[in-house]
């Protein structure tokens, strides 16, 4: 039984994280790195093209089956067989059959190969057309996005804006890198790039190639999205001297601050945390990989407390743990974990580390906070919120581009209208 290593790994992924509730931007590195570079291309495709059509995948299904309950091995290798034969014309049919066959076999469900089979051939002789009760449900399905997140965002942002945020959460985005502090590479030519119109020294690519592979792998670029590197432009602006970013991990816009900074003087202190130790290590590993260990790393957690004196920071990021739900672009995964009720039990945590971390700012300081959330939730209120109990702090204008600047004074990237991530900025200033 031979099967392309692509579909195997790409299999092997979905299935952890179906049943892990593990996320797809950490397991196709490990997986990835073992195959060979058109086969990391087909399992990378497969990956993401399943996770952004899942449900509209299992309407398919469903049609073809009768709604039959399905095994998730069979379910995953029947979706991988799907996938491949509407959307990847380059793949012969008869490969996305097979496998999907084979893969069915070594997950041990050796009776159900020839279900397979048949599912996947009548779809071939198929013309699928599915039908729906409401254009709500038509969105959600052809979107892949669950219909109470659609109905939520329609309520938002509008039935036009719902529906173009579900649509091009499910396209990738352009590749967006800069520079470390290490030593940058002498062949790189940045000709082949272009610059970013919000954020200097970021720099976008349409897809990925041998010498981005080459520069990000000598230590020289880092990858990180526009959204994320507008909201580290924002904390890094006014260069504070003493900056602390509290819920820091993986280190994206703590390393981004540093690069721009430097160790400048003896007064200097750039402070960065988190809440569990693996993502503690990680964020350490990844200040020395990008040249800037002198960042001073400190286990924490940030909803009970933060162990600093207060009034001593000129800046502190408070880039809150949310829903992320202006990430699906990058974590496609994230709609189907996600239920309502999530993000009221995130603002409570949200308020209680902004609450922490304000204690720490000193007069004429700014406490900036961020989410990579489109969820007023976890966004507006909680800041009203703040702002309603906060007697020292005034809001003030996020160091940002003025196409970025909200009616109320706050700021947002949007998926549809910005082609980066989403993200929300506040901005405070301590007045006593």
């Amino acid at each position: 039984m031979k099967i392309s290593p692509a579909r195997t790994a790409a299999f092997d992924i979905l299935y952890r994280i179906e049943s892990q509730r593990a996320f797809s931007s950490v397991l196709l590195p490990e997986y990835e790195g073992e195959l060979s570079p058109l086969d990391r291309a087909l399992c990378h495709e497969i990956c993401l093209g399943v996770l952004r059509r899942r449900m509209l995948l299992d309407g398919v299904i469903g049609q073809l089956t009768g709604s039959k309950s399905l095994d998730l091995a069979v379910r995953l290798a029947v979706r991988i067989g799907i996938y491949q034969l509407k959307y990847l014309d380059r793949v012969p049919a008869y490969s996305a059959i097979n496998d999907s066959v084979n893969l069915v076999q070594r997950a041990k469900k050796t009776s159900a190969k020839g279900f397979v089979n048949a599912v996947l051939r009548n779809f071939q002789r198929t013309d699928m057309q599915l039908s729906f009760e409401d254009d709500v449900e038509r969105v959600s399905v052809e979107t892949s996005h669950p219909r109470w997140l659609i109905e939520k965002w329609i309520g938002e942002f509008g039935r036009e804006g719902a529906e173009a945020i579900a649509e091009i959460d499910n396209s990738p985005l352009p590749i967006a890198f800069r520079f470390t502090a290490n030593p940058h590479l002498r062949e790189f030519n940045l000709e082949n790039y272009s610059p970013s119109r919000f954020v200097k020294g970021c720099f976008l690519a349409d897809r990925m190639d041998a010498e981005l592979a080459a520069a990000s792998e000598a230590g020289a670029l880092y990858f990180q999205d526009e959204g994320s590197q507008v909201v580290g432009a924002a904390a890094g602006h006014r260069k504070p001297a003493r900056f602390l970013d509290v819920c820091a991990a993986p280190g994206s816009k703590t390393t981004q601050v540093a690069v721009g900074r430097g160790a400048n003087s003896a007064s200097d202190l750039i402070v960065a945390g988190d809440l569990h130790r693996p993502r503690v290590e990680f964020l350490r590993n990844n200040c020395r990989s990008q040249g800037v260990d002198f960042v001073n790393v400190v286990q924490y957690d940030a909803a009970d407390g933060l162990p600093f004196e207060e009034k001593v920071f000129d800046t502190v990021l408070v880039d809150a743990p949310c829903s992320g739900t202006g990430t699906i672009r990058h974590n496609p995964e994230i709609r189907y974990f996600l239920d309502e009720s999530d993000f009221r039990q995130l603002t409570f945590k949200q308020l209680r580390i902004l609450r922490n971390a304000s204690k720490l700012v000193k007069r004429g300081g700014r406490l900036i906070y961020s989410t990579c959330s489109l969820e007023r939730e976890e966004n507006e209120e909680v800041c009203e919120q703040y702002l309603s109990e906060a007697r020292d702090f005034l809001q003030q204008r996020p160091d940002v581009p003025e196409e970025f600047v909200c009616d109320r004074g706050y700021a947002r990237t949007f998926p549809h209208r910005d082609n980066m991530d989403g993200f929300f900025i506040a901005a405070f200033e301590r007045v006593g």
